[in-house]
């Protein structure tokens, strides 16, 4: 195969790994601070399901997640879905995987911030949300962001995982090509776009750290 003909598939696969990428921060990000406020919950059901929760999601792979998400509800409801599923249980498996470890991440950033900070805030007539929004939760994002930015760039690569339920994401197209051609060079050139995909994600996240700065 010709390389502009490569290059095209690659990027057809690659659009689709962009999607999975975004739609997972999407979900995820907003998911991981619920579950660190039932992880911090004073109600004990409530956050001895949440530590559960997280425990399973760190500690079983996303590949067993994402096979169990996409074959689950037929072998245990017997449920018929459509084709576009496929995608959709990517989407969530991959959402619930990184949720758990934001949660952590957002737990971690919310506990370093000194007590005092949201005793001044009462003594200055803020609420409990004002205060959390308002004073707390900018210096938490800065906190967390190196942390984040680990996760994020994990993401990028861990897109490629999505071939285990036959999702047409790049690394599923390079394969192809590669098994196609007799050749490994479609799995480079993906490697390349990783890379590159890479590159610019760490980029954007310095960028947000240097902005944040002044907080420190």
């Amino acid at each position: 195969m010709i390389l502009s003909s490569m290059v095209s598939l690659l990027m057809e696969g690659m659009i689709t790994s962009i999607e999975i990428f975004l739609l997972t921060l999407l979900f995820s990000l907003p998911l991981g601070l619920l579950i660190a406020f039932g992880r911090m919950s004073k109600f004990t059901p409530l956050r001895l399901l949440m530590k559960v929760y997280i425990s399973i999601m760190r500690g079983t792979p996303l590949m067993l997640q994402l096979i169990v998400v996409f074959f689950g509800p037929y072998y245990i409801f017997g449920m018929t879905l459509s084709p576009d599923y496929r995608f959709i249980a990517v989407i969530i498996a991959f959402s619930m995987n990184y949720a758990a470890y934001f949660a952590e991440i957002y737990r971690g950033g919310i506990e370093a911030i000194p007590r005092g900070q949201y005793e001044a805030a009462q003594v200055l007539g803020y609420g409990k949300v004002q205060t959390f929004f308002i004073i707390i939760l900018p210096q938490v994002f800065r906190i967390i962001l190196p942390s984040v930015t680990n996760e994020i760039i994990t993401l990028v690569k861990d897109t490629s995982l999505s071939f285990v339920i036959a999702i047409p994401e790049m690394f599923t197209v390079a394969k192809q090509i590669a098994a196609a051609d007799a050749s490994i060079a479609a799995l480079l050139v993906a490697g390349i776009f990783y890379y590159v995909f890479n590159v610019l994600v760490a980029f954007v996240m310095a960028r947000l750290e240097k902005r944040y700065d002044y907080l420190s």
